[in-house]
């Protein structure tokens, strides 16, 4: 099957001998026994050029995938038997990443002292072919991409917040509708402002957006502006965990289920995934769903 996979690629009895190490003549009967064994042609033969038959291609491709499993099943077992080396290039939104990814990554190169790490932490979404990354940390919505293969892993909670003292002046919203008569500290990069999300009745989701005087392209820097008394926030619960936990903050609305980001890795699909790519897919599916909880 190899013998003959390699002569559809070339084209060419003589081009498939010279790069498998063999004779014209052995590979010709390398393919021959084949067609000899299935009782049908496989490859034209002409002077001047081969070609597959029909069924050939069909058979052509069965080949392929067959050997890149069988190819798949020899690194598997040779990831066994070697430590976790090489480099990992991983790309993650900017305080997702720090926050989060970050620390299991550095763990993990804690264990393995042959894994090399090179992060980028960005909200752009980087192409992993072309950019050259091995997995990529994703959150909200994942849109289907053809090549890529994605598996949810935890899904962070948004909640609204504000510091005790803006409470005290503004008064606490009793209802989501309440929410436009506040000021809101508003996330925008570039365009318009995103709308805040809240669960709604069924699978229905509610959109509101509460007039913001401030706008910040850092979720770290709203942080601080609602711990400042600048306005209710729109954040991740994780992001302000230990600012709640002070009291610098309070849930909002405790009581209200939060709308959920999911959070997704994803990779290039390939026959065989490297091992220190699904050591870090399982290191990080293990540890978020914690830290978000």
């Amino acid at each position: 099957m190899a013998v003959f996979v390699r002569v559809a690629d070339l084209g060419s009895f003589a081009a498939a001998a010279d790069e498998l190490a063999l004779s014209a003549t052995m590979v010709g009967k390398h393919v021959r026994f084949l067609e000899e064994r299935l009782r049908v042609q496989l490859i034209h033969r002409t002077t001047r050029q081969h070609s597959l038959t029909e069924f050939g291609r069909t058979y052509y491709e069965r080949c392929r995938a067959i050997l890149a499993e069988a190819d798949a099943a020899d690194a598997m077992a040779t990831d066994q038997t070697h430590a976790l080396h090489g480099r990992l290039r991983v790309t993650a939104p900017v305080h997702f990443g720090r926050h989060c990814v970050l620390p299991v990554l550095l763990d993990l190169a804690r264990h393995y002292p042959g894994l090399e790490l090179d992060l980028s932490f960005s909200d752009r979404l980087a192409d992993l072919a072309e950019d050259g990354y091995d997995l990529a940390v994703r959150t909200g919505t994942l849109e289907p991409i053809p090549g890529l293969v994605s598996r949810r892993v935890a899904s962070q909670a948004m909640i609204v917040c504000a510091a005790p003292g803006y409470l005290e002046r503004h008064g606490r919203p009793a209802t989501l509708n309440e929410l436009i008569h506040h000021d809101a500290l508003a996330y925008r990069r570039s365009g318009p402002v995103p709308p805040w999300i809240f669960p709604a009745d069924g699978c229905a989701l509610s959109e509101i957006n509460p007039p913001s005087r401030i706008r910040l392209d850092d979720l770290d820097a709203i942080a601080d502006a609602a711990v400042a008394e600048a306005g209710l926030a729109w954040l991740p619960r994780w992001l302000v965990r230990e600012r709640l936990r002070r009291g610098e903050l309070v849930d909002v609305f405790p009581d209200e289920p939060g709308y959920m980001y999911d959070v997704h890795l994803a990779w290039q699909q390939t026959p065989h995934l490297a091992r220190r790519i699904r050591v870090a897919v399982e290191a990080l599916a293990a540890a978020l769903p914690e830290t978000m909880a």
